[in-house]
């Protein structure tokens, strides 16, 4: 793909210690370093796609992470700071007592040509989100999304810059952006309230935002929408179904909410009584998940797109990407979600990361059942993960980053066939309707119970799907509620407020 690739290296060199930049600049990797690692005691490292080599032969000191230390900017309470009028982050790494022992280089880039792929989306005036996991160039999509809406569409543009991320460090932004206009951040607590201040003194047509993630923020991203403000953020995760799933963000794609149905209508859909349903307009009309670099799936109606999953009905969506001369290319998609009274997972492909599963074993049983299903060795581009309850309570990197990203994990007792069977059953058929009624309507007693003065009314124990129902029962009649428990006995408490 033709496209201006700046990112002013030798900036970031000047600040590295001369052994680290002299040995640094035999393999710079044709323009592809994405990082320079600095950890106290250990070799130093360059970060490639799909590489990392170490620096040199000397071990980094004291000394090394004071002297970058030295000739950067100032560390804000993100622990990140920048240099001057480039792209490039420095990210530190604190012991107890609050002393640097490892610094994160992160070279910036302004890649002209990459806003390409989306341009026409924002060209709408529609409210487009950018999602993907950390280093796919979500950012760098963004600068030059600024650039073009500012520039080429000579609109009023504010980037909101939290960290000096998109626009560079110090007072004058980076050129990047364009005549786009930069509001910086001083604490990324205080992000949402830079985003409403934009919009009140500074009368923007477009808001830019990087990595929107807290309820405040997400809160903040509506009102600007309800105002008649075009947005156009960022937000971590690998696709629209995990960010439908994630408590704190839903909402930013109309969030979802319980349901119950009557005995007729449950009838007529096919469904249990108790459903979820989309609680409100999305305040992005567009989702972009960015796979790789310079290819996306598009979501062009959201919320077509959220109620087609919660109803385990057909997505339609586009796969687009830039081939070697630049042209967009563009390829229309359908997912198919059967809808038989299952689970939310319904008959759909299933991507499973496995944790300590024996493989041939699972495909085995797959096999046996006639089901369709991937086996990833890429958890971010997993929709859920198995693993055994002894590595489950363990909880290791891999198992927490899944939870964080809200991909399910479901542990069971042993890697034998039958309980791969069990393991599959429970993920494609799901709670039975007599099962799930009983548990709202155990929740729903709870609640009145509660109202009614109680303290605390714990349930019976419940799989991870009828615990999320019953959450959101209690989140629509204002009482809180917790989980409590390992599996399988973990269950839902009922709490007053």
């Amino acid at each position: 793909m033709q496209t201006v690739n700046t990112d002013d290296i030798h900036s970031l060199l000047a600040v590295m210690p001369p052994h680290v930049a002299s040995d640094l600049k035999k393999d710079l990797g044709n323009g592809e370093l994405l990082e320079v690692v600095m950890d106290l005691g250990r070799l130093p490292e360059a970060r490639f796609p799909g590489r990392e080599v170490f620096i040199g032969d000397h071990e980094v000191t004291d000394a090394d992470i004071q002297h970058v230390t030295g000739l950067i900017g100032a560390f804000s309470g993100d622990n990140r700071a920048g240099l001057t009028r480039t792209l490039h982050r420095i990210s530190a790494i604190r012991n107890r007592e609050g002393r640097i022992v490892g610094l994160t280089c992160r070279v910036g880039r302004a890649v002209m040509g990459t806003a390409r792929i989306i341009q026409d989306l924002v060209e709408t005036g529609k409210n487009v989100l950018l999602m993907g996991p950390p280093g796919i160039g979500k950012t760098t999509i963004l600068r030059e999304t600024a650039r073009v809406l500012a520039d080429d569409l000579k609109k009023r543009v504010i980037v909101v810059d939290t960290s000096n991320e998109i626009a560079g460090d110090g007072d004058i932004p980076h050129p990047a952006i364009g005549h786009a206009r930069r509001m910086q951040v001083p604490m990324p607590t205080l992000q949402h309230a830079v985003m409403i201040e934009a919009v009140e003194n500074h009368m923007p047509e477009v808001i830019i935002i990087d990595e929107i993630g807290t309820s405040l923020e997400a809160d903040a991203a509506r009102t600007i929408a309800e105002r008649g403000v075009q947005l156009v953020g960022t937000a971590h995760g690998n696709s629209l179904e995990n960010l439908l799933m994630n408590p704190t963000l839903s909402d930013l794609i109309g969030g979802i909410q319980t349901v119950t149905l009557g005995d007729e209508e449950a009838r007529r859909r096919h469904t249990q009584k108790s459903v979820l349903e989309r609680k409100a307009p999305p305040t992005f009309d567009i989702v972009v998940e960015i796979q790789e670099r310079y290819k996306v799936l598009v979501h062009p109606n959201v919320a077509n797109s959220v109620d087609a999953l919660l109803h385990n009905q057909d997505t339609s969506s586009e796969v687009r990407w830039l081939d070697q001369d630049g042209q967009l290319v563009k390829e229309q998609k359908s997912a198919t979600h059967e809808n038989h009274g299952r689970a939310d997972t319904g008959r759909k492909r299933l991507n499973i990361f496995l944790f300590g599963i024996n493989r041939p074993i699972l495909e085995q049983a797959a096999h046996e059942k006639g089901l369709d299903i991937t086996i990833t060795d890429d958890m971010r581009r997993s929709n859920l993960v198995i693993t055994t309850k002894n590595y489950f309570r363990r909880k290791p990197q891999k198992l927490r980053d899944a939870e964080i990203q809200g991909i399910p994990v479901y542990a069971i007792r042993g890697n034998s066939l039958q309980q791969l069977r069990h393991c599959l059953d429970s993920i494609y058929t799901g709670p039975r309707d007599e099962v799930m009624d009983s548990a709202m309507e155990e929740a729903m007693s709870a609640i009145e119970q509660v109202k009614n003065g109680k303290e605390e009314v714990e349930l019976s124990p419940q799989n991870a799907f009828i615990r999320r129902l019953q959450h959101l029962l209690a989140e629509r009649h204002d009482v809180n509620s917790m989980s409590a428990g390992r599996e399988p006995g973990r269950r839902v408490k009922i709490v007053n407020n």
